[in-house]
């Protein structure tokens, strides 16, 4: 009997398999190919996850009517996805209508060197705040005219036939009056990860190839809501007798479903080519930055979530403790008092990142030089970061303030001790800030004003009694045995100076060559360790962008967890100089902040087959 039940279970099974195929699969259409392939990748992502294992079983479902079914199994087509693409762009460029970022260029003009192969050959930089909601419109933030400011390259000096400031800004936009299917060709590539970011990868070009300022290059899609987080080409093709350059356009995501553009790295030319020189053209290399999205929302919105319980009756000390304020307290506390009107002023501007993490490790060093020289300073003493790439610092009282550009390049702590040391000297020494900045009407004036009401510098008797005064603190510390990088630093910038005048000219505070003459002074009274100077692989400073990241929305700055370089040649080093960032791409979970991208989008502006330079 046991084998009779064998027998029929083995017969059930030869039954129920399903008979082999007798002919051959037709062979795939060339044309279908590619469609064919995403939809391929798109059915294989929703069954299994490379990250998290192979999908779970779904769990039984009633059976769909056979129309919704079919609906159901079939995948999505690029000619769908395209059309997503195009209406989510479109919409883009409508969201960001209600935002004023600011923005800032620096340009590195290049000239061939025979160690080093391109270094800077003099430099441009501008700063100023973008009204989107007139299309591709700057605002300069202006500085006053005078002989120390000169260096600046005013709004004037700014425009040339190379460069102007809308032509950087409008490569936040692939086409921002026509990127649609009757202007563009747009073709599947691969699919890529950006960092965390799973995205789609396509080609775009012209329909018309006679069609002048179109985008011409390739984008990369997040695959969720189809956005464009990067995208790389030229409008209208890029050459060196045209007026479009390459570039390479990057947004970030700031919240859920919001992708903002953040940076934009843009180059032309090569200082060694024969052809660059023959045709007169200077060879640069440029950057971008965008922040201040959300100015002065988040720190108002951090507040006001804050919990607060107060007593009903009021809490009296019974001890006979000193409540009162002295004049002396007084004075400090209205010091204080206007260090905060003017730190207020500049975070709401832009100008100055929210206190953070980079603060804090700032902090540190300067509680180190605190430490070791048994200071006690009252108020005590904080530290910030400005936005901007410019080299420089300044105190504001008992607040002392680096550039995210000094911060990016610094090679190392005992670098960056030795900025904070001299600063710290004009603290401890009492040098005085105009304290009429305690008046708030004082911090009241035109965004334009800025750099003209707001000036930090210090008279020469202050600059070399701080000199003096960092000169002790540093060698009681314990950087004092940390000489050799601080030397290479000094001299790297001495040597580079000339070449890039706008980089080390500051906007609020005083030059870092005046603040590094404490280092030399400190460090030239004992021979650098021989290691040091033997090291051909020590770095003297580092690239543009090589410490700090910048969170567009908020304007909070994180450090870069990036991967140690190993041993570097010398021509990849370039201290100063501008080079490509390559972003790791993340999502952020939150509220919802964009446009819901449903229905029809109006259509483009009218298209007289150019855009807007």
């Amino acid at each position: 009997m046991r084998g009779l039940k064998i027998l029929l279970a083995f017969v059930a099974l030869v039954i129920a398999m399903p008979e082999p195929a007798t002919g051959r699969q037709p062979a795939p259409d060339p044309a279908k190919a590619p469609a064919a392939k995403l939809a391929k990748e798109l059915t294989s992502e929703q069954t299994a996850d490379p990250a998290n294992g192979p999908a779970a079983e779904p769990a039984p479902q009633p059976a769909p009517e056979p129309a919704k079914a079919a609906s159901a199994q079939e995948p999505a087509t690029i000619s769908d996805i395209v059309d997503k693409i195009i209406r989510q762009e479109q919409a883009e460029v409508q969201m960001l209508r209600q935002y004023s970022p600011l923005v800032e260029t620096y340009i590195q003009n290049l000239r061939a060197d025979k160690q080093l192969g391109e270094v800077p050959n003099g430099d441009k930089y501008f700063l100023g705040r973008a009204n989107l909601a007139n299309g591709i419109e700057l605002e300069p933030l202006e500085r006053a005219t005078s002989v120390k400011h000169k260096l600046f390259g005013g709004w004037g000096d700014f425009f040339s036939t190379q460069y102007v400031p809308e032509g950087f800004l409008q490569m936040i936009y692939v086409d921002a009056y026509g990127f649609d299917r009757s202007h563009y060709k747009i073709e599947y590539v691969r699919r890529e990860f950006l960092g965390e970011v799973r995205c789609l990868v396509f080609d775009v070009d012209p329909v018309r190839k006679d069609d002048k300022g179109r985008f011409v290059g390739r984008i990369w899609v997040e695959d969720q809501d189809y956005h464009i987080v990067r995208f790389n080409g030229a409008y209208g093709g890029s050459s060196l007798i045209s007026n479009y350059f390459n570039f390479d356009s990057w947004r970030t995501n700031t919240g859920k479903n919001l992708w903002l553009p953040s940076f934009i790295y843009s180059e032309e030319g090569n200082a060694k080519d024969p052809k660059t020189k023959n045709l007169g053209f200077k060879a640069f290399r440029a950057q971008t930055r965008l922040w201040g999205y959300n100015l002065g929302q988040s720190g108002e919105e951090q507040e006001l979530s804050k919990v607060l319980i107060e007593s009903r009756l009021p809490v009296r000390d019974q001890t006979q403790s000193a409540d009162d304020y002295s004049p002396y307290q007084s004075e400090r506390s209205w010091g204080r008092q206007a260090e905060d009107n003017v730190m207020d002023r500049l975070e709401r501007e832009g100008l100055l990142a929210p206190h953070g993490d980079v603060d804090k490790v700032l902090e540190t060093v300067v509680a180190n030089l605190e430490v070791t020289n048994n200071l006690d300073i009252e108020p005590e003493v904080r530290c910030r970061v400005m936005m901007t790439s410019t080299l420089e610092s300044f105190s504001v009282g008992h607040t002392i303030v680096l550039s995210r550009g000094l911060v990016d390049v610094l090679p190392d702590e005992a670098s960056l001790a030795a900025i904070l040391a001299h600063e710290l000297g004009h603290v401890v020494l009492g040098h005085r800030m105009d304290t009429q900045f305690g008046f708030l009407n004082r911090v009241r004036f035109d965004e334009k004003e800025t750099f003209r009401h707001f000036y930090f510098g210090r008279t020469p008797q202050e600059e070399q009694a701080a000199k003096q005064k960092g000169m002790e603190l540093l060698k009681n510390s314990p950087y004092n045995d940390q000489p050799g990088s601080s030397q290479l630093f000094l001299q790297a910038l001495k040597s580079r100076s000339k070449e890039i005048p706008n980089l080390i000219s500051p906007h609020l505070g005083d030059r870092v060559a005046t603040s590094w003459a404490i280092a030399s002074a400190v460090f030239s009274v004992r021979p650098v360790d021989a290691k040091t100077t033997s090291n051909s692989n020590a770095i003297s400073a580092l690239p543009l962008g090589g410490r700090i990241k910048v969170d567009p929305w908020n304007d909070q700055l994180h450090l870069l967890k990036a991967k140690p370089s190993g041993d570097l040649p010398e021509t990849e080093r370039m201290p100063f100089q501008i080079t490509p960032i390559m972003f790791y791409l993340t999502r952020k979970a939150g509220e919802d902040l964009s446009i819901e991208v449903v229905g029809a989008v109006p259509p483009p502006a009218a298209d007289n087959g150019d855009t807007k330079r």
